[in-house]
This record gives C-alpha cells, structure tokens and sequence, in this order.
C-alpha cells in the first residue's frame, strides 16, 4: 500500500527546512531518474526528444538533456522558453556543454519525454500547447511524462487535451491527479523517483492510499476440521431482474461463503444447483446483499425489522441508490457497504439529500466527492466504481488502480456485490471486505485471456478459483 498526495510542495519544503536537501538536489535526482530509466529502456533510443516548459517541470526536462548528452543523440525543445530561476540555471549548464535548444520540433524521434508543465498545471493548454501535444501524440515513439502528463489537471482531466504516456516519471510520491478515471489512458505506468532520500521519509501524512498486490488477502481455508458452518451464509435478495441476484449469489459461493440464499417469495427458474432459495430470511444469515436487479418496488418491512434490529452486515448495490429508505439503513446499521457506479452515486446523493450534482461533475472530482460522503457517513464503506476504484472509510480512501476494460460488461457489478457480500458473510470487516472484493473483481479480469470484450460474468466467476495470495 502506497501513500497518494494532492501535491508534493509541502514535502518538497520539508527536504528543504528538516534535511537541508536544495531545489537543485532534488532536480538532480528528478532528472537522473528519468536518465535510468531511458538508459534501461530495450527498445530503439537512437534520437531522443525532450520538450520541456518555462518553469521547474521544463528544467527537470533540460537537467536530463543534459546527463543524456554525448551518450545519445537528443534535441531539447523549448516552445515557451525558460522562465523560472532554475529553468535559466538548467539551460546554462547545457549550453556550457555546448548543446543548444532546437529552434523547431523534430518530426519523428525513437524517444519522447514531456517536461513541459507537470504537476503546476492549473489552467487550459493555450493553443500552441494544444497543438504541440496533438503532435506528440501523433510521434510513433515511446513516450515519457515527467511527474504529470501535460495537460492532466491536479484532479486528473485531460483540459482540454493532454500528453498520452507510455510511463509517467513521477516525481518524489503519487499524486492524486495520476488516478483520476479521466487520466487513466494518458500516465500509462507510473514510475516513483526518489528526489534525493528515501520515500518513508520524503513522505508525510496522508489519508489516501493506493492498494497493491500485496495488499489481497483472500479467504484461504487454513482449518482441516472446518465445514460449511464456519464460512458464513449469504442471503441474496433477487427482485425483479433474478439474473443479477443469481450472478451475486454464484460470486459469493465462489469465493467462499459456506452458504447462499436467495431471498424470493416467487420461484426462480432454472435456480443453479449450488444456490438455495427462501421465501423469508434464513435465521442464520450472516451477511445480506441486496440492490442488483431488485428494482424500486421492494418492501422494506424486512431491512426496517430484521435488518436493522440485528445489524446485519449488508451491502447494498444499483437499485438501493433510488430508495429513500437507504437513508434508515446508513443510520442506524453499522456494517454497511455501498457500491455504486457514478450514475448510481449521482442519485445516491441526491436520494440522501448530500447534493445533486452530475454524473460529469462526479467523475472530474471523484476524490472530492468520495471524501464528502465519508464525512458524512463514516462508518458506511464506499466503493465508487470506475477505472480506478474508489473505497472511502471514516475519510481514508484506497484506489484500486487494476481495472480493465474487461469489466466494461453487462453484469460486472453483480459480481463485485458477490465479491465483497461473501467476504461480510465470512467475517470480515466491511472495509476489509470491500478492499479484498474490489481487488479480488479486478484480479480476476487481469487473469482472464480471451478478448477484452468478450468475457461474461460467468467466464469472471470461473476465475476466482485460481486467486491466492
């Protein structure tokens, strides 16, 4: 687990003040990073282009001009010029190696590194900026991004436009704007370079982590006596769409639970073997998923009663977002778990009576509005799906930065509730849960080898049997 900033000024003054490192040390190690890494990069690097911008990003790019000089064929273009105190002292010390800025771009180059504005970008690309980007991006070459890809806002939107990465260098910790759902196809692998000293003490406090690998840690079975008792029993509310609560219910057995009901007072077709069904809720339930395919017709005499009187760990997915009585529940329940998608957490929003805000408006600040909810409703779970899932506790938030295309499918969210559902009806915490069910949903996408568009939920449930540590 990687700590995620907003920005990195106040770390970078902390270098300052507690370690006496200097603006010029830490551009050093900037640049000597991104040196590595062309030096280790197998492909083709005979001519390498640098384009850098008029402030400190600019003189990162010219500082790495300059420990690449002699060894390879590189051309620095400076469109904006250089303006910033450390940009001129950068361009200096190239000149007195005599290599000099190229006065046009190039029109093809083996590598591409965009220094140009980083994480100071605040406003639109101007014209020319719009222009140079689109024709970066048109260079059949391998591109680097130095911290930030030009033109990623510090929210993490193209604006208008910006620099699409092969590998975004970024400098001293992750940035917040490297995950937004928008910025997902231009940092391409993100690479940390420390700036001079270790990142456990580079880095300062933080409330938002990005998950790993090593962060999965699935329900193996490590007792020889046990039985399906001990795996708890998951009860699958199936309304009017039976199809999702089945795909639920399937994820959930999959992944572990001992046990899992379907809750209907109508009969379901062609119910697989290993699921059950009930017209009431099993005495012995121990986790309930409810909100997939159930429409907005449901009695809530149930959640008023049951539920809530024995504070049952619920999550609650799609159709729950559109019901006022999800409010009694985030109340008064302390195990819960919400996973919408940006659509569904636009009307969740509104439904609870937080904001009524677009699903647009969500998606160019999710980590704002993530944050605004768990501040309300701490001790509810948030999982807002996307290309890098957000989970929101008691105002920490964790990415889960492994989503694929594969997911973009009809039913994929079924199987993230079963996911997750499972985990609460064996014993885990909510937020435990929810990071283990939202990594465990992406790992199985990654595992999956067909064409990107052609898995179904089905194909996904199949491969939770090959997850392990």
């Amino acid at each position: 687990m990687q700590k995620i900033f907003e920005n990195c000024y106040d770390l970078d003054r902390r270098c300052y003040e507690k370690y006496a490192l200097t603006e010029d040390i830490l551009m050093e190690h900037a640049a000597d990073a991104m040196a590595r890494h062309i030096r280790e990069f197998e492909g083709s690097k005979d001519h390498i282009l640098i384009v850098a911008g008029p402030g400190n990003n600019g003189a990162d790019g010219v500082t790495l001009a300059r420990l690449l000089h002699e060894d390879f064929d590189i051309s620095l273009y400076l469109p904006y010029g250089a303006k910033s105190t450390m940009a001129k002292l950068q361009l200096e010390r190239l000149r007195q190696l005599g290599l000099e800025p190229v006065q046009a771009l190039p029109e093809r180059a083996d590598i591409v590194v965009d220094a140009l504005f980083g994480a100071g970008f605040s406003k639109s690309l101007d014209t020319t900026g719009i222009d140079l980007v689109d024709r970066l991006n048109g260079m059949a070459a391998y591109k680097i991004a130095c911290d930030i890809p030009t033109g990623i806002d510090p929210d993490g939107n193209p604006n208008p436009i910006a620099f699409r990465a092969d590998t975004t260098v970024t400098m001293g910790a992750l940035k917040i704007a490297l995950f937004g759902d928008h910025a997902k196809p231009y940092v391409g692998k993100i690479e940390v370079a420390d700036l001079g000293i270790s990142r456990k003490l580079y880095e300062g406090h933080s409330n938002v982590f990005l998950l790993d690998h090593e962060d999965f840690n699935p329900p193996l079975r490590t007792n020889p006596a046990s039985h399906k008792g001990h795996f708890g029993h998951l009860c699958v509310v199936a309304g009017n769409k039976r199809g999702a609560a089945v795909l639920c219910g399937l994820a959930g057995l999959r992944f572990g639970a001992g046990l899992v009901t379907l809750l209907s007072d109508r009969t379901i077709d062609n119910l697989p073997f290993s699921l059950m069904q009930s017209g009431t809720l099993p005495e012995n339930t121990s986790a309930i998923a409810m909100g997939m395919g159930m429409g907005y017709e449901y009695d809530p005499i149930l959640v008023k009663t049951t539920i809530v009187e024995e504070d049952i760990p619920i999550l609650m997915d799609a159709d729950m977002c559109y019901v006022p009585w999800i409010k009694h529940i985030l109340e008064r329940c302390t195990k819960t778990v919400v996973t919408p998608h940006p659509k569904e957490f636009s009307v969740l929003l509104r439904t609870l009576g937080i904001d009524d805000v677009t699903v647009s408006q969500i998606q160019k600040d999710r980590f704002g509005w993530a944050r605004r909810f768990s501040e309300i409703y701490p001790e509810t779970v948030l999982i807002l799906k996307g290309a890098n899932t957000l989970i929101a506790y008691r105002g920490i938030i964790y990415v889960n930065p492994f989503g694929t295309p594969v997911l973009s499918q009809a039913g994929s969210g079924d199987l993230l509730s079963g996911l997750v559902a499972s985990l609460l009806a064996q014993g885990y915490t909510p937020i435990n849960a929810a990071i283990n069910g939202s990594l465990a949903h992406t790992f199985c996408a990654r595992r999956y080898e067909g064409a990107n568009y052609s898995a179904t939920p089905e194909d996904l449930i199949e491969e939770i049997r090959w997850l392990r540590k």
